[in-house]
């Protein structure tokens, strides 16, 4: 009996593994249960992280020898809400009340995704990342269905916005329900705003840097609806790339 009770157990065990596919495998080791490995059985499906979620503020103690009544702690930051999910990917709707650190290289996925708004004289409100690095979008793309065409020596320059499974995205500014993934002809899946698979460029070297903007008329930073910002420089309807799908 105990054998069989052992057989189950790597049954299900290899059931749940084999539930994380495709662009998914790019995520962490989960349990048998697909939940993150590091996670505790306490934890709701539904909320951030704890590394993520609000911070608890503490009551501090009344001043001794003073009388009255005792201190009320400050209401707690709330939590985002789920608004969308996409598979093993949740998208909240707001910024996470704890700040996301990206990776340094923007190679490398990540399980938490932070996304801004960033305002720009020069070519008009566009999307960065939790570090301040401007997104890009490519027009060779497709967005109905989404689907990403720079792949080999294309994505090196043009290295894409990775999440890695299990995700959590956390718009600032920008439509929850317009943002999602598509999986990548490599395997890996890479965040979406309105369809359009968003990439960061290899020239750019500090956050507030955007030297891809129009690159070869093809490539520009994308705005919080999935648009193209207009060429550096140019006034929006003088010419140039305006601002569209």
């Amino acid at each position: 009996m105990k054998m069989h009770g052992r057989l189950g157990y790597v049954a299900i065990t290899l059931a749940a593994l084999a539930g994380v596919a495709a662009c998914g495998q790019s995520g962490a080791v989960t349990s048998a249960f697909g939940a993150p490995a590091a996670a505790t059985s306490n934890a709701k499906p539904d909320t951030p992280t704890q590394e993520l979620g609000p911070r608890e503020p503490s009551a501090s103690p009344a001043p001794s020898g003073q009388a009255g009544d005792a201190p009320v702690a400050p209401e707690p930051i709330p939590e985002p809400t789920v608004a969308k999910t996409q598979k093993w990917v949740k998208i909240y709707s707001g910024p996470a009340a704890k700040d996301i650190k990206p990776p340094k290289s923007t190679t490398t996925g990540s399980h938490n995704v932070e996304l801004n708004v960033t305002p720009s004289d020069q070519i008009g409100t566009y999307v960065s990342d939790g570090a301040g690095r401007t997104l890009y979008r490519f027009d060779n793309d497709s967005a109905k269905p989404p689907k990403s065409t720079c792949n080999g020596d294309c994505a090196k320059t043009w290295p894409p916005l990775l999440i890695k499974s299990p995700g959590k995205i956390f718009p600032n500014g920008i439509d929850p329900k317009i943002l999602g993934y598509v999986e990548r002809a490599d395997g890996h899946c890479q965040v979406t705003i309105n369809g359009h698979p968003v990439y960061y460029f290899a020239g750019d070297e500090k956050a507030g840097d955007f030297r891809g903007q129009g690159l070869m008329g093809v490539w520009f930073a994308v705005t919080p609806t999935g648009g193209k910002t207009h060429y550096l420089f140019d006034t929006p309807g003088e010419g140039g790339s305006v601002p569209g799908n």
